[in-house]
């Protein structure tokens, strides 16, 4: 069906401002999905692993065989070793919720203190365990953001990973830390040439590298007792203790700190933080602007992650109403076959009590066909339409078409056809101007892309036998089934649509009288005021207007017309996007009707249904005592 210039009256769409609101969503979900996925998917942390081994002749032998706190600020490259009897206690890949609480009160336990080496991540996540960690008077150096291995990390992604977790900490605690542990470290030995040119760009930039000297092997779960003795003094130098308490199950870990620090006390040895043990103060006050960046970080990683989480429970709960809706349409679908059957069965002489059988509808109808541009289906279409067997008046509406079409028809010469021609003013106002010239009261409107068969006209008009019926939807099959885009369509105008009215007859909320093959009561088209232009889905809108002013919408699976189906992605994506933002407006200009009591409202006593949006959107179809004669048939 070509596309129309919209009428002066209809209601402007400010393309820009939507497109630009959903461009701007569209980002918005894209810059979320990216930092939840560079935050979970790219990160390490919970994988236990063993430190990266070394060293590479690029590491000064004042690294490899130094001390564990190195300093390599200014250029100059120095190492630090905690006095003897003094045990720099510290933790790796937390907070965690379960096992780092734990750990503080065992700490607290025997009033000692310790650094805790935080990811930036899991600091987000947890951002209260970080904060108690300060107020119990522990140190906090940073872990990266992700637990990412900085010796193999691009440059770009080391600054990230480092400042990223700084941001963590000054938004959280408003301080910021001047130690630094890179993730999958371990004593000075190990340190590789990546490493120390992470480190060499981390010190420029005002850190401290803590290593250790004394690995726990807490991360290999070998046992409380392997741990205890791992972490046993072999003598009185002083040791950087390597422990985590989060990547993994720490319940090890806790269990083995308890007696290893009661086993210190007993030695004479002091536990403290990295800080206290070599003297500096590792922790300053972050600035106003630092904390509010760290802040504004902090928050958008959670939103990010809270959309993330959302449009996954969306989606699990899209899957699920759709599996529910997919056995609901099958039921009821086949449910409504059975009932038509019957109505036949019935019709044709058989005795059955339990059908009611109304009388057959004659009277003649009048078909209305808008058509602009259409001179290449238009003869197809009106000599469909007049080899009807039943009597119809037809009425060709041509909407300035500058192809001829309107001279196509009056060329046929074909009785009881009238060919008005008017100036374009769209689709709507086309109907109007077929439905101010009828004559019957019974009117078939109809594209001018679509043709009929025989029978159709007869069969489609039937359940006007009921005066409660104000309007009749038709069956619409793909006449262009040919190439992949045909043959989809095909199937969806069968699944996605027929399926689907046959479900909304039974529960009395059809949504759309489609404009390619549609029966209406000409007076109750007049009492909603005909087809408004107010939207640009104009068959949806009438459909909506006709259920809530009381009339029963109904659907006849045996009045089938054949339409051309879009050919084209772009003519297919150009009839979607019409159809949904038409139903959208639809929604909208119908949305009091969620409230409305009757036959498109809320009605809890008897039968009733809410508006529904077409095939493509619904509102709701509310709860009914009772459902149509056909489907209690």
């Amino acid at each position: 069906m070509s596309v129309r210039r919209r009428s002066k009256g209809a209601v402007p769409v400010n393309v820009r401002a939507h497109w630009f609101v959903l461009m701007a969503v569209l980002f918005a979900l894209g810059i979320a999905l990216v930092v939840q996925g560079y935050m979970h998917h790219l990160a390490t942390v919970g994988y236990d692993s063993a430190p990266v081994n070394g060293p590479s002749g690029s590491v000064p032998k004042a690294v490899s065989q130094g001390g564990p706190v190195i300093d390599a600020r200014n250029g100059a490259v120095r190492t630090v070793t905690p006095p003897d009897r003094t045990v720099a206690l510290t933790f790796d890949d937390g907070p965690d919720p379960v096992w780092t609480p734990q750990i503080l009160d065992v700490l607290r336990k025997h009033q000692v203190h310790a650094t805790f080496f935080v990811v930036g991540s899991a600091a987000i996540e947890n951002p209260d365990l970080v904060r108690r960690i300060m107020a119990e008077g522990h140190e906090i150096g940073v872990h990266t953001l992700t637990h990412a291995d900085l010796g193999t990390a691009d440059e770009w992604r080391r600054q990230l990973e480092v400042q990223g977790a700084q941001d963590a900490i000054m938004g959280i605690t408003g301080h910021a830390a001047s130690l630094l542990r890179p993730p999958y470290s371990s004593g000075n030995g190990a340190v590789a040439g990546g490493t120390w040119s992470a480190m060499q760009a981390s010190a420029d930039e005002g850190y401290l590298t803590v290593l250790s000297s004394l690995d726990s092997g807490d991360w290999r779960l070998p046992g409380v007792g392997e741990i205890e003795r791992n972490l046993a003094p072999s003598g009185p130098q002083g040791q950087v203790i390597l422990m985590h308490d989060g990547g993994g199950d720490r319940e090890q870990t806790v269990a083995a700190l308890d007696s290893a620090l009661a086993h210190f006390a007993d030695k004479g040895f002091q536990v403290t933080t990295v800080g206290d043990a070599i003297g500096v103060d590792t922790m300053r006050p972050a600035t106003a602007m630092e904390q509010a960046s760290g802040t504004a970080l902090a928050w958008g990683i959670r939103l990010s992650g809270f959309v993330v989480t959302a449009i996954s429970w969306a989606l699990v709960a899209a899957g699920a109403v759709t599996f529910i809706r997919a056995v609901l349409v099958v039921f009821f679908a086949a449910r409504h076959s059975r009932a038509a059957r019957r109505i036949s069965t019935a019709g044709r002489g058989r005795r059955r009590v339990d059908v009611l059988v109304r009388p057959e509808v004659t009277g003649p109808v009048t078909v209305i066909v808008p058509a602009y541009n259409e001179s290449a289906g238009i003869e197809a279409a009106v000599r469909s339409i007049v080899a009807s067997t039943h009597p119809v008046e037809i009425i060709v509406v041509d909407d300035g078409s500058t192809d001829g079409t309107a001279d196509i028809v009056d060329a046929l010469g074909l009785p009881g056809v009238t060919v008005i021609r008017k100036e374009n003013g769209g689709k709507p106002s086309a109907l109007n101007a077929g439905l101010q010239a009828a004559t019957h009261n019974l009117v078939v409107m109809v594209d001018g892309d679509t043709v009929f068969e025989p029978d159709t006209v007869h069969a489609l008009i039937q359940p006007f036998a009921d005066p409660r019926v104000g309007a009749i939807s038709g069956n619409t099959k793909v006449a262009n089934r040919g190439g992949i885009l045909g043959a989809w369509q095909h199937i969806e105008y069968v699944v996605g649509f027929n399926l689907d009215r046959r479900l909304f007859d039974v529960a009395e909320c059809m949504p759309t009288v489609p404009g390619a093959i549609g029966a209406f009561r000409r007076d109750a088209l007049l009492r909603v005021g005909g087809v408004s232009d107010d939207t640009l889905a104009e068959d949806t809108d009438l459909t909506m207007s006709l259920c809530r002013d009381g009339w029963r919408v109904v659907y006849k699976d045996d009045a089938r017309a054949w339409t051309e189906a879009p050919a084209s992605l772009s003519a297919l994506w150009k009839q979607r996007y019409r159809w949904c933002y038409g139903t959208l407006q639809a929604m909208w200009k119908h949305r009091g009707a969620v409230v409305q009591g009757g036959a498109a409202g809320a009605s809890w006593g008897g039968a009733a249904s809410a508006t529904c949006s077409s095939s493509r959107c619904c509102f709701r179809c509310s709860r009914r005592s009772s459902i149509s004669s056909l489907s209690t048939a």
